[in-house]
């Protein structure tokens, strides 16, 4: 069975450090993420970590819980953004039989506007 705690807190840990590589290594290459509150959606490996190195501002990650079973994981965590408490915040995963990250799903404390992005990097629904 896939130890998806573990993964899931290696996926904040490399994240939080910008260790892209190792970061992307842990999700497949179709790899889907979703922020609901923002109604956004990212498809593919590529695109999440292009997300991820051009958020703006410097953001820091704290897990303080992570619960995994066979296929899933989340992870409760801290936020601080340019040296500010932002609030708690969860990510939801779901694994493949291999082990890799197939879906993330984050809930953010509130509904907020995002940020400007490259053109075609997010789908909105």
């Amino acid at each position: 069975m896939t130890d998806t705690a573990a993964l899931a807190r290696r996926f904040v840990e490399t994240l939080q450090r910008r260790d892209w590589e190792a970061w992307a290594a842990l999700m497949t290459v179709d790899v889907v993420y979703e922020m609901p509150q923002t109604r956004e959606r990212i498809a593919g490996r590529e695109g999440y970590l292009e997300f991820n190195r051009t958020y703006p501002g410097e953001w820091e990650l704290t897990p303080y819980v992570v619960i995994g079973d066979g296929t899933q994981a989340v992870v409760w965590f801290t936020w601080r953004l340019d040296g500010s408490e932002a609030g708690d915040a969860q990510a939801f995963f779901e694994f493949d039989d291999a082990g890799l990250i197939t879906k993330v799903t984050d809930f953010w404390p509130e509904p907020y506007d995002p940020p400007a992005r490259p053109e075609g990097l997010i789908e909105r629904w």
